[in-house]
């Protein structure tokens, strides 16, 4: 029966309940039904603010596909992160697909490759790309800047790749991705050693940023052939609640000198982010 002739087979109750216009707000409180307005469960936080700049998307491409082939950066990358055929992994910040053309090449039929990002354009232009390629293992979805928005228990694998220093919210987004891994799964980011408003990030505030959440360290390397260095994460432990999550705030000391290069990074990405010709 629809909740309008339920509405009106509700008993009076003298002296509970109003009438005309303020019974109709009240009603459902005086029936004892359901209420008229629904109440959206409450989100978690508050989620700390990170202590330290944050990279302004310029891009969506690190740089040239031609020259990140020569250095065989996407090979030894899935090399080092162990993709197999028959994984299935996310590509966070994919941009126009760089590494989600070559994963869904990588984990073969079998396998599947969720490729994400936060900018609608870029979503479209990838899923264009996608559907040109006829790239039946591969899905695209927009996602938020605080939320991946990962399906629960889905990813062999999570690839970061020139795109953590560019997330506003890392404790909030971070937090909210980490129920997407399988037990055995990992978090691959991939950045630079530079200070995070010249397009890096510090691998010791990485470290932290990640372990506040719950994630232990696995794999730390040097990789200049991708512009700085390779790292990868698991979870450990229960996952913290929001107000539990402490910010991290690099020493000094431990900040990576700034150099020429450095000063010209936010210009790096206009300068070789050109279109294939």
């Amino acid at each position: 029966m629809p909740r309008a002739a339920s509405l009106h087979a509700a008993p009076r109750r003298a002296g509970t309940c109003l009438t005309a216009a303020a019974a109709l707000v009240l009603l459902a409180g005086c029936d004892g039904g359901a209420p008229l307005i629904k109440r959206e469960p409450k989100q978690p936080g508050p989620f700390p603010v990170a202590d330290r700049p944050v990279a302004h998307i310029v891009s969506a491409r690190w740089s040239n596909e031609e020259a990140r082939d020569r250095v065989n950066e996407a090979e030894t990358v899935m090399t080092r992160a162990a993709i197999r055929p028959g994984m299935t992994v996310a590509d966070i910040g994919a941009g126009e697909g760089y590494y989600t053309i070559r994963l869904a090449q990588k984990v073969g039929d079998d396998g599947r490759v969720l490729a994400q990002d936060i900018v609608p354009a870029t979503r479209d232009m990838l899923a264009d790309r996608v559907a040109r390629g006829r790239l039946d293992n591969v899905s695209v979805k927009l996602g938020a800047p605080a939320d991946p928005k990962l399906p629960e228990a889905s990813f062999d694998r999570i690839f970061m790749v020139h795109m953590y220093h560019e997330i506003e919210q890392p404790y909030e987004f971070l937090w909210r991705m980490r129920p997407s891994l399988r037990p055995d799964g990992l978090v691959v980011v991939v950045d630079a050693n530079r200070r995070t408003a010249d397009h890096g990030t510090p691998p010791a505030l990485l470290r932290c940023e990640f372990a506040a959440v719950g994630y232990k360290l696995v794999t730390l390397t040097s990789m200049p052939s991708a512009g700085g260095y390779f790292a990868t994460f698991r979870t450990e432990g229960p996952r913290p609640e929001p107000e539990q999550i402490r910010s991290c705030r690099l020493d000094a000391s431990k900040q990576p000198a700034r150099t020429k290069a450095d000063g010209a990074a936010r210009r790096q990405h206009e300068v070789v982010d050109q279109p294939n010709s």
